[in-house]
């Protein structure tokens, strides 16, 4: 049988300033802007997603930018880093890179046998670029970023929880993941254990109450393949007693939500449709697009959004 999650879907996150938070995850990353649209829970927030070209599934990094938004804090019941999947001996160009940009950048260190170094945004967002010899997705390239070292997607993200027996067992018992191993107090999960579904938990690292605001990270979406098998993952996830959301249309997917015991808002996403519903691959990203019930009041809402605008993206 088929498994019904797949890996992680796309990470949602919360910045401040919307240009700022366009100009690192485009030029210093180099990721892709695939879509430029709004929070459809608060429409006078844009709503951001940084990816590969096409914005795919286990590439995505999207963000609600409220501007003036003061900094969270790391701490137990949230995820406090997402690491992305780069290609092996890239690590010292990033490090280059990053540091160019004025934005300090940790050692090289090792994990789970891969090289990884980490970093924080504008925002304080915990970032991790970590190495990965098996990742054969292709990165995005934005000109000056190249395709030799090109963000591949995401590998991974880390959950710093007070417990983690509860949320061990809705991974294992429902979501289809697998124990992979235990490193210096850091627990393993994954669907396959590859780049794109690994899922790690520290527990009480660092030990105090978060703050969830700019730098946060507000929910982690997993995959799955359809309509159909997400109906089946929201039965799963009732009948173990989970408070499971009803379907919920994002357009580009659709959506159910619920928080796992530790306090971190799960979602499970579906791949399709996908972004290029209403742009063409070229067009991605270039214009503000609406959801069909908020296009009567496109006005408005233009002139409530700030001015932000991206450099070419180029392939």
């Amino acid at each position: 049988m088929a498994a019904l999650i797949t890996g992680i879907h796309h990470i949602t996150a919360i910045a401040s300033d919307p240009q700022k938070n366009i100009d690192f995850y485009t030029e210093v990353l180099g990721l892709r802007l695939v879509k430029k649209t709004i929070n459809f829970d608060a429409p006078d927030v844009y709503h951001f997603y940084f990816g590969d070209e096409v914005g795919s599934p286990g590439t995505i990094l999207t963000f609600f930018p409220f501007k003036g938004a003061r900094r969270g804090q790391k701490g137990i019941g949230e995820a406090t880093h997402t690491a992305f999947s780069v290609p092996e001996d890239s690590l010292e160009f990033w490090k280059m890179r990053i540091n160019r940009f004025g934005f300090p950048v940790s050692d090289i260190q090792e994990r789970f046998g891969q090289q990884l170094m980490r970093f924080e945004d504008h925002d304080g967002m915990g970032i991790e670029l970590i190495t990965s010899s098996d990742d054969e997705r292709k990165g995005w390239s934005n000109g000056d970023v190249g395709t030799d070292e090109a963000i591949r997607g995401f590998h991974s993200t880390t959950l710093n929880l007070r417990d983690k027996a509860p949320t061990e067992e809705l991974l294992l018992a429902s979501l289809d993941y697998q124990w992979i191993g235990e490193e210096n107090g850091r627990f393993r999960y994954g669907t396959k254990g590859k780049a794109g579904d690994i899922l790690d938990i520290l527990i009480q690292q660092p030990n105090t109450r978060s703050m969830q605001s700019a730098g946060s990270v507000h929910h982690i979406a997993f995959r799955t393949a359809n309509e159909e098998s997400q109906l089946e993952v929201q039965q799963k996830l009732m009948e173990s007693g989970q408070m499971v959301t009803e379907v919920k249309d994002r357009n580009y997917f659709k959506s159910i939500y619920f928080r796992e015991p530790g306090g971190v808002l799960f979602e499970v996403a579906t791949d399709e449709p996908g972004f290029a519903i209403d742009e063409t691959v070229e067009e991605l990203g270039t214009t503000l697009r609406l959801p069909e019930w908020a296009e009567p009041n496109r006005v408005e809402i233009e002139q409530k959004l700030p001015k932000v605008s991206v450099k070419s993206q180029t392939q």
